[in-house]
């Protein structure tokens, strides 16, 4: 089965592609170097992650080096990168997350609309739960900073749950765990249903998340807070 097939069938996929040490060394430094400069940002989640990273770290975007035919191939050539977030389970400070699909988009400003609900606000940026229309033309890069391992607190994802916007009742049964070497970039669908648990040894869990869509243009009015082409 190749990495388009799996994505298709189960949500998610890692690509074969990855981030040489290199890269990794320099997104870590940069990182680093972001958090320092920022810290007074509300964006900035302490030591647990940074949203609007496209504006906080722009260079973010490098990371996508490997996978970028492969995101142009899935979403077509109009494709872009409409929001990026930043996520860490520092050692000795863990967290967790629930079992969720991501709904939300992040959009320039709120405008009336029957089928984007929800209008919320995060770190100064208008977000809205966007309708299956929409989201179904979306894919995730998640770039792996860090190895993700048993221990600290990997991805759980329930595969082929992408197919469906409700989310089931309780998705434990069909759960399975994620793990990757650092560099690795997973490929997930915004309605695969997905959760993530604390860690049990301190280790960090760095990884840039980089949203992208298929559609330059939204409907009903909205706008996307970002859009930068990939191709």
């Amino acid at each position: 089965m190749t990495w388009r097939d799996e994505l298709d069938a189960r949500g998610c996929a890692f690509h074969p592609a990855a981030l040489p040490a290199s890269a990794l060394a320099a997104a870590l430094s940069q990182w680093a170097d972001v958090c320092a400069a920022n810290t007074s940002d509300k964006a900035l989640l302490g030591d647990y992650g940074a949203r609007n990273v496209l504006d906080l770290w722009p260079a973010a975007l490098e990371l996508l080096a490997p996978v970028r035919a492969a995101l142009l191939s899935v979403l077509g050539p109009r494709a872009g990168v409409v929001r990026g977030l930043c996520f860490d389970k520092p050692p000795g400070r863990s967290w967790a997350l629930p079992w969720h699909k991501d709904f939300s988009l992040a959009v320039r400003e709120h405008v009336p609309s029957a089928r984007f609900t929800k209008p919320t606000n995060k770190a100064g940026v208008p977000h809205v739960v966007a309708p299956q229309s929409v989201l179904d033309r979306m894919l995730t890069a998640r770039i792996h900073l860090d190895a993700m391992t048993e221990t600290n607190g990997p991805l759980r994802v329930i595969p082929g749950s992408h197919r469906a916007y409700a989310q089931s009742a309780d998705p434990r049964a069909e759960a399975e765990t994620l793990t990757c070497a650092a560099g690795r970039v997973l490929l997930m669908r915004p309605l695969l249903t997905h959760a993530s648990g604390h860690a049990t040894e301190p280790a960090h869990r760095r990884i840039v998340h980089l949203e992208c869509a298929a559609d330059p243009e939204l409907p009903d009015g909205l706008a996307w807070r970002w859009f930068v082409p990939l191709s």
